[in-house]
C-alpha cells in the first residue's frame, strides 16, 4: 500500500471547451492537514468531484493509498471519508439513526457500529444527543455529526469542503480545532477546501488553487518564503492578485 493517502497526477478537466483543472498535481501523506485555498470558480468543488468519484477523470490520475480511483474505485473509496459543503444528512432521523445507516453501508456489524458511533460522538461531544432528530440541531451541530459520520469507517483520508461556512464564530473555531487535533492524535490525512484564511494552522500545508491552476504547494513557511510575504492571506493575495483582507 502507498504511504501517501492521496496522489492527484497531471489532472486536467473541463466542461466543455472551459479547463476547470489545468495540469494539477499533488500529494497528502498520513498525519497532513492540507488547505486547499481558493476563490470561487477556482476548481475546488470540480477537484472534490473527482476525487470522490462524482466526475470521471479524463486526464491524470487519482489514487488514494495507492488504490487508483478509475480502475479500483471500490477499494480506493472505502479509505476516503467526506463532509461536503451542503448537509447531507436525513433530518427526520435522529443522529443514531443516520450513523448507524452509514455503518450499514460500510457494511459494519451492529457491535462494532454501536462501539465507533459511541466512539465518535463521544470525542465530538454529541453523545448525549444521539436520540435527537437531526433537525433539531444547530448548524455546527449538525456539522459535527457528519464529521462523527465520515470517521467511522475510520477512512485514511478525510475531505472537508468548506465545513464551517454558515457557521458562527464559536462553532467554526470548534470544529477548526477539533480537526487539527484530529490529525495530531490519529495520524489522518485531511484535505480542507476553504476561503477562510484563519483556519490555517502554522504547521499546515498549503494549496493555492487560482483558474484552474496551482499557484503554490508547501507548509505555510515555505509559501510565506515564496511570496515574501508575513501571513497567509498576503501570500494568497499575492499568487493570486486579489486584494489581501
Amino acid at each position: 500500500m502507498s504511504t501517501m493517502a492521496l496522489t492527484v497526477q497531471d489532472l486536467t478537466f473541463s466542461y466543455g471547451q472551459k479547463k476547470a483543472l489545468d495540469n494539477v498535481s499533488f500529494q497528502i501523506a498520513a498525519g497532513e492537514c492540507t488547505l486547499l485555498l481558493g476563490e470561487n470558480g477556482a476548481g475546488k468543488s470540480t477537484l472534490f468531484s473527482l476525487i470522490t468519484h462524482l466526475y470521471d477523470t479524463h486526464e491524470g490520475r487519482i489514487e488514494l493509498c495507492g488504490f487508483d480511483i478509475q480502475k479500483q474505485s471500490g477499494q480506493a473509496l472505502a479509505r476516503l471519508g467526506v463532509v461536503f459543503q451542503q448537509t447531507t444528512l436525513d433530518m427526520d432521523l435522529t443522529v443514531l439513526q443516520n450513523l448507524n445507516y452509514h455503518a450499514a453501508l460500510h457494511g459494519m456489524s451492529s457491535k462494532l457500529a454501536k462501539q465507533r458511533i459511541q466512539e465518535e460522538l463521544e470525542r465530538l461531544q454529541m453523545y448525549e444527543r444521539r436520540g435527537e432528530k437531526v433537525r433539531q440541531l444547530n448548524g455546527g451541530h449538525k456539522r459535527r455529526v457528519e464529521i462523527a459520520r465520515a470517521l467511522l469507517h475510520k477512512p485514511a483520508l478525510l475531505l472537508l469542503d468548506e465545513p464551517t461556512v454558515g457557521l458562527d464564530i464559536p462553532s467554526r473555531q470548534s470544529i477548526v480545532e477539533y480537526v487539527h487535533q484530529l490529525v495530531a492524535d490519529e495520524k489522518i490525512a485531511v484535505l480542507w477546501a476553504s476561503h477562510l484564511m484563519d483556519e490555517v494552522y502554522p504547521d499546515d500545508y498549503l494549496i493555492v488553487l487560482h483558474r484552474g491552476k496551482i499557484k503554490a504547494n508547501g507548509r505555510v513557511q515555505d509559501v510565506l518564503k515564496l511570496t515574501q510575504t508575513e501571513n497567509v492571506a498576503a501570500a494568497f493575495a499575492s499568487l493570486t492578485r486579489t486584494k489581501a483582507v
